[in-house]
């Protein structure tokens, strides 16, 4: 179902890990904030991992379907309301229409294209940062003094 291949473009403009700890298969309705455009990722492989995260204007739409589909607490469910795990993904949604478009890329691809998008916006490293919930490279003042408003990691973001 269409639907379903709107998740790989929601993944493409926010960056977030799917596998290992999914933030955002995992991701619950009461952590997204449609009218302020952006989730709470609120359990990651990392302390940085910790954050929110915007929602492109492009794919606003497709979050706002998503939250007003059906009973399920999660925001991203299988047909019945089940909150989905990573293989129930992976088999049935992400690899047929990876086969349908003759492509080879893993879910965790659309992070790296995210990232790269970003960098060629000119977006710069430190909101890159922010969004994708990287911490490795981070100075301590990234990691300390910077705190990034919403409104500037939308615009980031937008610029892809």
């Amino acid at each position: 179902e269409d639907k379903y291949y709107q998740i790989i473009l929601m993944l493409l403009y926010n960056g977030t890990r799917i596998s290992g700890i999914s933030e955002f298969l995992d991701l619950k309705k009461e952590n997204v904030h449609l009218e302020e455009q952006y989730f709470d990722v609120i359990d990651s492989k990392t302390e940085n991992g910790i954050r929110r995260v915007p929602i492109a204007d492009k794919v606003l739409p497709f979050f706002t379907n998503w939250y007003k589909d059906g009973e399920s607490e999660y925001l991203l469910h299988t047909e019945n309301g089940n909150k989905f795990d990573y293989r129930n993904y992976y088999d049935s949604y992400f690899t047929p229409l990876m086969v349908n478009l003759n492509m080879d890329h893993t879910p965790h691809c659309t992070r790296h294209t995210c990232i790269s998008m970003l960098a060629e916006a000119q977006v710069d490293q430190t909101t890159i940062k922010k969004i994708v919930g990287h911490s490795g490279a981070m100075t301590m003042t990234e990691r300390v003094y910077t705190h990034l408003d919403v409104e500037v990691l939308i615009n980031a973001i937008n610029k892809i």
